[in-house]
């Protein structure tokens, strides 16, 4: 099969969160399988790549042409080639930060319209587009190029996320409002929708986890989208598939990042990683417990209760490790849970890769306690390193992470149900109390680290959901 991948982010280019590894992952997985692979992504200001240049064209933006230059950068997977074609225009890309700017709707539109032309030349079997910012192009494919032959499937990351702007941004696309701006096109109580676009004119829609495929039909996290993913459920044209983490990116007997290497048959080494980070961050180097939570920091991931329970956690002879940026206001928490517990707690406000890496080899347990969340890696990776999560049961959590205290014999972590602090503290404290018990915790370390959540599985899944819309 011919697949062009569209997505707003891609590693090892350009990345904020999970989108950016799928799009870096499952691409090279569905190469190695023979499928005839290209990716299409903004060219941001902060790609660092040396890339070529292909061709330029004309787009137009309100009666102006903007310049569309199209760059191309090649990896080599297993002796074929992965082609990453890169859209760039200076005015819509050479700026700080990917996302957020005031513009947003215009910046994707030309994004959209421009990756819509290189469809069109290239005229794929599959056009696989993910998250709002790529929704439109299914609407250009059909209606614009009068693509009917080469089939869509949309994928859904996160449905908070879903590209809601004012009616007026729909003439970024030349498209007549009068035809487009209704409530079975694109309007959306008021608004015009890039997910709506996407969700309404692909052949089949999925998200990240069947759990999450499940709870965005719900009014609680379908954010007024559930009534017509409903609809597509109901048409057997919604499907939840579980993202996979790249296996040679997140491997301790391999990876240069952590300070000793390991496998799941010599966790002594794991052992040793936690005194040199602990050193590194200025903690205490001593053999405590350590947790650790490793994500954007905004409230979704449950930061309300986890900093919460922390105030009753960190009066335990253990260690906490945060790191990621976000929201300042829970960033300021963190900062006074410091001032109240000293070097038991090591805040981090960066994002960094190398450190992140380091953080899930040395520690030993590791939490997601998230409101909601679609799929999660994070629980994947922590998995990889044989450190343990503490996950509250929702989404791609309730589907990968299995309650050890509830089955023994295949359980791989510590489960809660309910958003609560209390839930939160009272799981903690269980693993806490697991953790004492050394050779049972050496066995739970081994089961994790040999899973396989590896992107071949996932990708086999993707590859029959192409096979059923041609």
């Amino acid at each position: 099969m011919k697949i062009i991948f569209v997505s707003s982010e891609c590693t090892p280019y350009s990345k904020t969160g999970g989108l950016a590894d799928v799009a870096g992952s499952l691409p090279k997985e569905l190469l190695k399988m023979g499928h005839d692979v290209l990716v299409i992504t903004p060219r941001y200001k902060e790609i660092r790549q040396n890339l070529e240049y292909v061709q330029d064209f004309k787009v137009n933006m309100h009666g102006k042409s903007m310049d569309a230059i199209i760059r191309r950068h090649v990896q080599k997977i297993n002796n074929r080639e992965l082609v990453t074609l890169f859209i760039d225009n200076a005015y819509y890309f050479d700026r700080d930060g990917m996302y957020c700017h005031s513009d947003e709707a215009e910046r994707f539109a030309f994004f959209d319209k421009a990756a819509s032309k290189i469809i069109d030349f290239e005229h794929p079997d599959i056009i696989h587009l993910n998250d709002w910012q790529t929704g439109p192009i299914a609407v250009l494919v059909r209606d614009v190029y009068k693509n009917y032959s080469s089939r869509i499937v949309y994928t859904i990351h996160n449905m908070e996320y879903n590209g809601q702007f004012s009616k007026s941004a729909l003439t970024h696309f030349d498209l007549d409002p009068e035809i487009y701006f209704t409530i079975d096109k694109l309007e959306f109580y008021g608004d015009f929708s890039f997910s709506k676009a996407g969700i309404l004119y692909s052949d089949v829609i999925t998200t990240v986890s069947p759990t999450y495929a499940t709870e965005i039909q719900t009014p609680e996290y379908g954010f007024g989208y559930e009534g017509l993913l409903g609809q597509k459920a109901q048409q057997n044209k919604l499907f939840g598939i579980i993202n996979g983490i790249d296996y040679d990116e997140y491997n301790p007997e391999k990876d240069e990042s952590i300070f000793r290497k390991y496998t799941a048959d010599s966790l002594d080494n794991k052992k040793a990683n936690k005194p040199m980070l602990q050193e590194m961050l200025g903690l205490p180097v001593k053999d405590v417990p350590m947790i650790s939570v490793i994500s954007r920091v905004v409230q979704h991931k449950g930061y309300d209760i986890l900093i919460e329970s922390l105030k009753t956690l960190l009066e335990k002879d253990i260690q906490f490790v945060q790191l990621g940026i976000g929201d300042s206001h829970y960033i300021n928490r963190f900062y006074m849970l410091k001032e109240r517990f000293g070097d038991k707690i090591s805040i981090n406000n960066v994002f960094d890769e190398s450190l992140a890496k380091k953080i899930y080899a040395a520690s030993d347990m590791f939490m997601i306690p998230s409101s909601f969340e679609p799929c999660g890696l994070s629980q994947l990776i922590s998995f990889r390193y044989g450190t343990i999560p503490i996950a509250r049961k929702t989404g791609g959590l309730n589907d990968t992470v299995i309650g050890f205290l509830g089955n023994r014999e295949s359980g791989n972590g510590f489960t809660f149900f309910n958003s609560s602090k209390d839930d939160l503290t009272a799981v903690t404290n269980l693993a806490l109390r697991e953790f004492e018990n050394k050779e049972v915790w050496q066995m739970l370390q081994k089961r994790v680290m040999n899973l396989d959540y590896s992107w071949a599985k996932s990708a086999k899944q993707y590859e029959e959901i192409y096979k059923r819309v041609l």
